[in-house]
């Protein structure tokens, strides 16, 4: 779907407000005699729907590869695709992407991954609970502040923080730790957090899952510096790897486009037909026509 500069910019806001993720794709350099011109710019979808226009289906087959493969690392791209034999050359930071279907020109995209922040849920109306989020917002985190009763964690979540100094803490930390919010803290003294987690209907792999007390151990006393510690661990764990990034789509599937060999994402999205009870995928309306006019010999070869 082609659309303008300002219906690209009001689509990425309501995907951002709707905690979405996407692909904003920006052509940065165009040989002739490529269709599209720098400037042009699309978006890529989690499902690889590309609204937009930033090329053909060649060069759009490799915009949704790329682009979906730069969702699930969260890292920045750019993609180079020109005219060859089928082939990849990956550096740092860029691909160069050979397309056999190309007839001439190069095109150099910029993929750039937009995540949603990680969701932090902070029970509680304590001082605590009101430091935490004000810190977690200056790292840019997505704090929710709210009461145990009220309490939704999902699964995508970062973490669940109970503060609230007793009250309606069991019925979070359960919800929280039955749909897997990886970090779950409890702002508790060691004997009491002992109490409310021995009190908790789970298991004692889940109940060993809770931090409590919460926060690194760093001496902290003030609301400010318990919420630092609480950042910290969350901070810590992140990064070594014990919580994944659930805002990440996971790695792309992928297909080879059984006409010229080129590699596509096996998404919904992608040209694809059904033959022989498989589902083939391609890279351009050349190569699916070509398939579809004598389809045996290259569903051999696939």
């Amino acid at each position: 779907m082609t659309l303008l500069g300002q219906d690209l910019v009001d689509q990425a806001l309501e995907l951002t407000a709707r905690r979405e993720p996407f692909v904003r794709a920006t052509v940065v350099r165009a040989q002739h005699p490529t269709s599209a011109h720098a400037g042009d710019t699309a978006i890529v979808r989690e499902t690889g729907e590309i609204d937009g226009f930033v090329g053909g289906n060649c060069v759009e087959a490799s915009v949704r590869e790329y682009g979906l493969r730069s969702l699930a690392t969260g890292e920045p791209l750019l993609l180079r695709v020109v005219p060859g034999e089928p082939s990849r050359v990956q550096e740092e930071g860029a691909v160069e992407v050979a397309n056999p279907c190309l007839s001439g020109g190069a095109i150099e995209i910029f993929l750039e991954p937009r995540l949603p922040p990680a969701r932090v849920v902070v029970v509680g109306g304590t001082p605590v609970a009101k430091a935490l989020a004000a810190l977690g917002a200056g790292l840019g985190l997505e704090m929710e502040l709210t009461d145990g009763a009220s309490a939704t964690p999902r699964a995508g979540d970062a973490a669940l923080v109970v503060a609230s100094h007793g009250r309606d803490e069991e019925a979070a930390l359960t919800a929280a730790l039955r749909v897997g919010v990886p970090y779950v803290a409890l702002v508790a003294s060691e004997t009491r957090g002992a109490a409310v987690l021995a009190s908790l209907d789970i298991d004692e792999e889940q109940r060993s899952r809770v931090h409590s007390p919460a926060g690194l151990r760093i001496g902290a006393h003030t609301p400010g510096e318990i919420a630092l510690s609480i950042l910290a661990q969350l901070v810590a764990e992140r990064s070594v790897g014990r919580l994944a990034n659930t805002s990440r789509a996971p790695d792309p599937a992928t297909a080879i486009d059984p006409v010229c060999a080129m590699t596509v994402a096996a998404a919904e999205a992608s040209l694809h037909v059904e033959h022989g009870g498989v589902t083939t995928y391609f890279c351009s309306t050349g190569c699916r026509d070509a398939f579809l006019a004598n389809p045996e010999p290259y569903a051999v070869a696939s």
